[in-house]
């Protein structure tokens, strides 16, 4: 029984570091919905998409969080199955094996809905941003709420497609601030990225513009025909 107890503590325990790295990553820029999967990739130690390795790996912040809860997920992950493994070890008779696994299938089952509830996740949340905060010098962020995403804003990506109006042009000479929109940046087919572009930058066919703006003044615009 003792070494199921365990087990709930280092699961408990791995439910909270991969929370605290995905609070973490979020603050980064990341969505909430690809930080927790990276969060628990990493912990596990399985499931990266190439592009979003590359975006983690990239940021130097991002990278250290994946790689500090790449090595606290294998210590992790070979300490609960030595507790499985213990737990299960010394089973005298088939009603005391009934009893450990009912005790592990509830003690798991409790830990999932809890780990599910959205009350719980808002106050761990806050919690864990709170510490971070507090006792480590990353620097986090809180993009959603720095660039208002609500309301109808978000940011959006425009690839400039080949034979496009867009193509062979000037920011400046697309208006974009005039319909409510502002070019944060600009990725080059290259590779190459320029934040904060001007005025004088030219757009060639592959470019990807990074918009800033209102839903429907992003949608009301026809990016492939000139408006």
């Amino acid at each position: 029984m003792v070494a199921l107890i365990s087990l709930f503590l280092v699961v408990s325990v791995s439910l909270v570091l991969t929370r605290i790295a995905a609070v973490a990553l979020t603050h980064t820029g990341l969505s909430p919905d690809v930080a927790r999967f990276q969060a628990r990739s990493a912990f596990m130690g399985v499931g990266f998409t190439s592009s979003e390795s590359e975006a983690i790996v990239r940021h130097p912040v991002r990278r250290e969080i994946i790689y500090k809860l790449m090595l606290i997920g294998n210590a992790g992950i070979a300490t609960a199955i030595t507790a499985l493994v213990l737990g299960f070890v010394d089973v005298s008779d088939a009603g005391d094996l009934f009893q450990r696994l009912g005790l592990l299938v509830s003690g798991l089952s409790l830990l999932l809905v809890v780990a599910s509830n959205r009350t719980v996740n808002e106050l761990l949340s806050r919690a864990v941003l709170w510490f971070l905060r507090r006792y480590t010098r990353l620097d986090l962020l809180d993009y959603t709420d720095l660039l208002h995403l609500s309301g109808g804003y978000r940011v959006t990506k425009v690839q400039v497609a080949e034979g496009s109006w867009l193509a062979g042009r000037q920011l400046k000479d697309l208006n974009l601030p005039a319909r409510g929109l502002q070019v944060l940046g600009v990725s080059r087919a290259s590779g190459e990225y320029l934040g904060a572009p001007g005025g004088p930058t030219s757009l060639d066919a592959g470019d990807v513009l990074i918009l800033y703006g209102l839903d429907h003044a992003i949608k009301a615009i026809d990016w492939k025909s000139p408006p």
